[in-house]
C-alpha cells in the first residue's frame, strides 16, 4: 500500500504564491509519474501538471507560466509551486501517483486533497 500526504494548501491574496508538498511513502518499486490535479464543486477534477520519472513536464494551459512542478526522487516528494494566484485557482488540489509495485506493475494513487482559496 502506497500514501500520499499533501501539504502546503491554505488561503491567500490574489497574486500571491503558494507550495504544495506531496509526500509518498509506503512499499513499492519507484514513482513513474506524479501529479497534481484540482477539483471544485460541481466540477470534474482536471489537470493541472504532471512531471514523469525523467523530469518531463506537461501543465494545463490555464496554469502555463504561473505553476511549476518539481520532485525529489531521493525523498519521494513532489512539489508544486503556484505562483501569481488568482481566484480562479482556487479548488482542492489533488496529489496523484503512478506507482511501480514490488510486484511490477503499476498503480495510480491519490491524496486526500489540500485546499487552495484564493482571495480577490
Amino acid at each position: 500500500q502506497v500514501q500520499l500526504v499533501e501539504s502546503g494548501g491554505g488561503l491567500v491574496q490574489a497574486g500571491g504564491s503558494l507550495r504544495l508538498s506531496c509526500a509518498a511513502s509506503g512499499r513499492f518499486f519507484s514513482i513513474k509519474t506524479m501529479g497534481w490535479y484540482r477539483q471544485v464543486p460541481g466540477k470534474q477534477r482536471e489537470l493541472v501538471a504532471t512531471i514523469t520519472s525523467g523530469g518531463e513536464t506537461n501543465y494545463a494551459d490555464s496554469v502555463k507560466g504561473r505553476f511549476t512542478i518539481s520532485r525529489d526522487s531521493n525523498k519521494n516528494t513532489g512539489y508544486l509551486q503556484m505562483n501569481s494566484l488568482k481566484p480562479e485557482d482556487t479548488a482542492v488540489y489533488y496529489c496523484n501517483s503512478v506507482v511501480l509495485t514490488i510486484s511490477f506493475y503499476d498503480m495510480t494513487y491519490w491524496g486526500q486533497g489540500t485546499q487552495v482559496t484564493v482571495s480577490s
